[in-house]
């Protein structure tokens, strides 16, 4: 097999597996059918001319252990071969990450490209879950707190406070009449600060993009590692001939 890029090698790799290993399978099972492996040939001698003549029996081999070996050779050397050729393609194929034109990572080995991919898509569901301050509130940083806060703001606190209120004066023959009744009267006030931990909506935004930017960056530069030429390894025949199948 001629030279070929680390993504072709890939590919190849993923239908070898499913030969290679389906192979293996059924070599595995074969071999435990000792029962197809067994043959005979047998012929009847009477012992005088006068015996019964019998034809001979026989039973013909199915399987033989050296030809099932040899079967599975095929498609476990190429899926052996690809998977040496693919790791010796990881230990070269590198790309630097670049975003907006700026190197970020230079020279990011692409087995790290492939995981970083998948974290940064762990980064962006962070992201989208990050608080950001009610933009009903107007807030402004505070170095004391390390957080922002909102102006103070005043509201009373008001208590019940019972007076009487006399619906007819006393006379010499009727007492009074009063009724009570409670009075909210204000009592002193309460000063509020509000502190939150979130962030502006803005910044989220620009941190979900360069989020985003990078994961671009780290996709183009994964595909870029992967045009890698990649020498062919041929390690099946060897490891074959050294079991002797």
């Amino acid at each position: 097999m001629a030279d070929l890029k680390l993504n072709q090698i890939i590919a190849l790799e993923k239908g070898a597996k499913a030969a290679g290993e389906g192979a293996l399978t059924q070599l595995y099972h074969n071999v435990q059918k000792t029962g197809p492996m067994s043959g005979i040939a047998r012929t009847y001698k009477p012992k005088d001319d006068e015996g019964d003549q019998l034809p001979p029996e026989s039973t013909k081999l199915q399987l033989r252990v050296t030809e099932l070996l040899r079967a599975a050779t095929g498609p476990v050397g190429r899926l052996l071969n690809l998977t040496a050729t693919k790791d010796a393609g990881n230990q070269v194929a590198t790309a630097d990450i670049v975003v907006d034109g700026v190197v970020i990572l230079s020279h990011v080995p692409v087995t790290t490209l492939l995981a970083l991919e998948k974290k940064l898509v762990g980064f962006a569901n962070v992201v989208s879950k990050i608080p950001t301050l009610d933009p009903s509130e107007e807030w402004q940083w505070d170095d004391a707190a390390n957080s922002y806060r909102t102006r103070a703001t005043d509201t009373v606190r008001t208590k019940k406070i019972p007076r009487n209120h006399v619906l007819a004066e006393a006379t010499d023959k009727h007492q009074a009449q009063v009724q009570v009744y409670n009075e909210d009267v204000i009592v002193g006030k309460w000063s509020t600060i509000k502190y939150s931990g979130a962030i502006p909506e803005t910044e989220r935004a620009a941190l979900a993009e360069k989020v985003a930017k990078l994961r671009a960056a780290v996709q183009v530069a994964r595909e870029e590692a992967n045009l890698t030429t990649v020498p062919d390894y041929k390690i099946g025949d060897k490891l074959f001939e050294y079991l002797g199948w």
